[in-house]
């Protein structure tokens, strides 16, 4: 009884295990190799619903890929120029600002006292320069008649008309005059130049009172604020970063190897992901003439065109064209694929469709490129509807947009 039992469950798992076998294809002895090829009985004449295409071996353009991130061409830090306190801050993070629009106020209460201070020194310095010259213009009169007096004195002397004393009384008040108009200019010299100092504290003053309110000097976006009202203001401290309006570049690190094709000029494609699969029209603004050690790299600014949603700190691709290599390419539509084997029919000179094995690459708008399995100007049997035109872009334009897509 026992020995029964034992027989039917073997009985039953030999039949399950046959029954799975033959679910799996695997009681198939006759095997399929990538080379093999199948014949199809031949198509009739005049056979309207098929369509056929040549294989095309052209040359296509490969692109190498250097990675960056996106920055601000121009990114300026707004700083204050004199200490006080802020009273303002006028925009946030993420503002629009055009130039002259005020950013931040400062407390200028000190700065306005001492701009009055100046102001009124100048006019006590113009009060003193109008006293030297009316002092100028005193010694100059009395330096006039001492001169004239000592004159006549002499002439009269000569003639001796007058004695020794009043000669020697009128020389020296002449000489009195003489110093007494040297001293009054040098007073006058003074207070020109105090008026000169004065005007210049209040120059500085006016310039200084001017600082405590922060405008912006070009058009731009407010990227980071970094201070608050009731915050102390001093030379160095940073209170706000502008980044010029529109002005974004790709810095992006390029091989060695790839850096004679990288010149300042040139235009190249970007490839920013977070805008999607078009590409930006980008042109190399400068190549940094020293590499990294570590990493072999130079570094590559690529100025970028304005695009909505395009901000700094993303990621982007630099697309570098290499040279041209030949490529089978035939319409996506050819390509059959069952699970991971993709095939094509192609025709004989018969006119006898055959199954070929391939494998696809790249590809190239409504084109895929066939690494294995053909060589070039074969026909190809295409399903019914499909497409016999080639693609509107070129292969060599389909890879600069479509090439990093595809990997």
């Amino acid at each position: 009884m026992r020995t029964r039992t034992l027989l039917t469950a073997a009985a039953g798992i030999a039949v399950l295990a046959v029954i799975f076998m033959w679910s799996a294809n695997m009681l198939n002895t006759q095997r399929i190799s990538p080379e093999d090829t199948f014949s199809s009985p031949r198509l009739p004449a005049g056979n309207s619903t098929v369509n056929t295409i040549t294989a095309a071996a052209v040359p296509v353009t490969d692109t190498a890929e250097a990675t960056g991130t996106v920055r601000p061409r121009t990114e300026t830090r707004v700083e204050a120029q004199v200490t006080a306190k802020i009273l303002r801050m006028a925009v946030t993070t993420g503002d629009v600002v055009k130039k002259g629009d005020v950013l931040v106020e400062l407390d200028a209460r000190e700065l306005v006292s001492r701009r009055d201070q100046a102001g009124q020194a100048l006019i006590s310095s113009r009060a003193a320069l109008g006293q030297a010259r009316q002092s100028v213009a005193e010694a100059r009169a009395a330096f006039d008649k001492a001169r004239n007096q000592y004159r006549r004195i002499k002439a009269l002397f000569s003639e001796r008309a007058v004695a020794q004393r009043e000669l020697d009384q009128a020389e020296a008040d002449y000489l009195q005059a003489e110093a007494a108009l040297g001293s009054a200019r040098g007073g006058l010299s003074g207070a020109e130049s105090a008026v000169q100092q004065a005007q210049k504290r209040l120059e500085e003053a006016e310039i200084a009172l001017g600082y405590a309110t922060i405008t912006a000097l070009e058009d731009g976006e407010i990227v980071r604020r970094e201070a608050e009202a009731g915050d102390l203001a001093f030379p160095g401290k940073p209170l706000l970063v502008v980044q010029a309006g529109g002005a974004l570049r790709l810095e992006a690190q390029v091989r060695e190897g790839l850096i004679g094709r990288v010149r300042p000029g040139v235009r190249l494609q970007v490839n920013i992901s977070a805008l999607g699969t078009d590409t930006l029209d980008g042109v190399v603004e400068e190549v940094v003439p020293s590499a990294d050690p570590r990493t072999r790299t130079f570094l590559v600014k690529v100025g970028l065109p304005p695009a909505p949603g395009l901000y700094p700190g993303m990621y982007g691709t630099l697309l570098i064209p290499l040279d041209a290599q030949p490529a089978v390419l035939v319409p996506a539509a050819a390509v059959h694929r069952v699970g991971q084997l993709e095939t094509v029919s192609i025709l004989s000179d018969e006119g006898i469709p055959h199954t070929v094995h391939v494998k696809t690459g790249r590809h190239f708008g409504q084109q895929v490129e066939i690494l294995s399995g053909l060589s070039g100007g074969e026909t190809l049997v295409l399903p019914a509807g499909g497409a016999q035109t080639p693609p509107e872009r070129t292969p060599q334009e389909a890879a600069a947009g479509d090439s990093h897509a595809a990997a």
